[in-house]
């Protein structure tokens, strides 16, 4: 993808960008003085925070959408939005945090208009309890052993992926994030604008849902 139709090309090649091209310093040591400059206009700056933070953006947008031609679409919003919307960045946070905070909403703003997930009852995959706290279904089925067996298994990467399409749009980036993007609680909890209780809520569920599918797929109740 071409960064360069993101934006107007008026200005690409003033000589006034070049001492960009030569400070050698890591990416992060430089990061505050580019935000700086895409604020001022300077093209060269918005270049290399695009370049630098691409993969991470595509990725994560990938990922939540599981479509290419989507996520390249994303990518070209969410560095629109960027480009636009840098002067407000007031440093309160890192500038990564910003970014990926702007490539979830924008992500899952997506995912909600697609209605890409197909509509799935999660309360029939989750654990049924008596009211003595008993489970309803008895005993309960210990396939833990079958681990070595679902590794191997074919189909079971794509029925985990199945499974966290069926989520919510929001319950699918919280799990997204935290087994595939590796992220603590509290770093989803910023990007998605959740109180760290509500994530880890969500990803419980989220997570019981997921066992429920493969306990079905091995033949037992998902209770």
């Amino acid at each position: 993808m071409n960064n360069l139709n993101l934006i107007d090309e008026k200005g690409l090649n003033d000589f006034s960008t070049l001492p960009h091209l030569y400070d050698k310093r890591p990416y992060k040591e430089r990061e505050a003085s580019l935000i700086e400059g895409v604020k001022a206009g300077d093209h060269s700056s918005f270049n290399e925070i695009f370049e630098e933070n691409f993969p991470m953006v595509y990725r994560l947008a990938h990922k939540l959408l599981g479509n290419s031609s989507e996520a390249e679409d994303v990518v070209q919003e969410v560095f629109l939005l960027v480009y636009r919307k840098t002067i407000t960045f007031e440093g309160k946070s890192d500038f990564s945090t910003w970014l990926y905070r702007l490539t979830a909403n924008t992500a899952l703003s997506r995912l909600r208009e697609i209605k890409k997930y197909k509509k799935v009852f999660v309360d029939e995959y989750l654990p049924q309890f008596n009211n003595d706290g008993h489970h309803k279904v008895r005993p309960v089925a210990d396939w833990s052993l079958q681990v070595d067996k679902l590794v191997s298994d074919k189909q079971f990467s794509g029925l985990i992926h199945e499974a966290i399409d069926q989520l919510k749009p929001l319950d699918k980036a919280v799990i997204v994030m935290s087994d595939l993007e590796e992220m603590t609680n509290r770093e989803i909890g910023n990007a998605l604008g959740l109180s760290l209780q509500a994530v880890k809520s969500r990803l419980h569920r989220a997570r019981l849902f997921l066992r429920g599918k493969l306990a079905v797929h091995l033949g037992y109740s998902p209770t």
